[in-house]
């Protein structure tokens, strides 16, 4: 049996969004996606916004999505790690999937070398210049004592609170994800371009944008962004050659 070599990459997945029968049915492809790879991964890595809103009480998750979780634990039972970033969506994860999943859990980027190429990989959002609002809104979200009192509201209003405010910016920002913007105008790309002046990489994997992008930096660098499988169903294949951005389709 050949030895499993490829490194897979995806994101944005937003489970639970736009609503429940749409969700499950995007589930249920992210789910068919892994058994296709299960056969050839070495690592997984699941980039941010796994879930458009997450939060975990010291009790309670939010209830569904358990397909999706149940094949994140199949992965680690036979060995293939699997490494979950959290998103702007999904930031108040805490140690419910590291402990019951098995997966290792990052809230920050992290560089990676595979067979002598070294890869920085992370969610993305709030990097580059500009999105000071939400730059702002995150540092409150990630302190202790907001996520303390968020914990203080029953989970029938908190989470119905949330997905009411994604829900209304997902309708204000409609369409705006689908146009590129061009390399000097895309925030990550900027960022990719400012830390290949301190440090060399050769593939920037990033999610957030919700646009599959492949775009070079520099002389020898590229930056992929993975979209999102709300409409691209779209992924990133490191074979140990050649990294590819790939679409899944059924």
């Amino acid at each position: 049996m050949q030895t499993p070599n490829h490194i897979y990459f995806a994101s944005d997945f937003h489970l639970g969004a736009p609503d429940y029968k749409t969700s499950r049915e995007r589930e249920a492809k992210i789910v068919a996606w892994m058994d296709s790879i299960k056969g050839d991964a070495k690592e997984l890595f699941l980039v941010g916004d796994l879930f458009d809103f997450w939060f975990e009480y010291k009790k309670a998750i939010p209830k569904g999505f358990v397909r999706l979780q149940g094949k994140i634990a199949e992965f680690t039972d036979a060995g293939i790690p699997v490494h979950v970033f959290t998103g702007n969506h999904d930031m108040w994860m805490f140690d419910y999937l590291p402990q019951e999943l098995g997966v290792k859990l990052y809230k920050e980027p992290i560089r990676r070398n595979f067979n002598g190429k070294e890869f920085l990989i992370g969610h993305g959002d709030g990097l580059g210049p500009g999105d000071h609002g939400y730059k702002f809104i995150k540092k409150v979200f990630a302190n202790p004592l907001s996520q303390w009192l968020f914990a203080r509201l029953h989970p029938n209003f908190g989470i119905g609170l949330a997905d009411y405010w994604s829900t209304k910016s997902r309708k204000a920002n409609r369409g705006e994800d689908e146009k590129f913007l061009g390399k000097e105008n895309e925030w990550l790309a900027i960022y990719c371009e400012e830390y290949l002046k301190k440090e060399h990489i050769d593939y920037f994997i990033f999610g957030h944008r919700h646009l599959p992008l492949d775009l070079k930096i520099g002389e020898t660098s590229r930056y992929l962004n993975l979209g999102e499988w709300i409409n691209y169903q779209s992924y990133a294949c490191f074979d140990g050659e050649k990294l590819e951005l790939l679409e899944w389709k059924a």
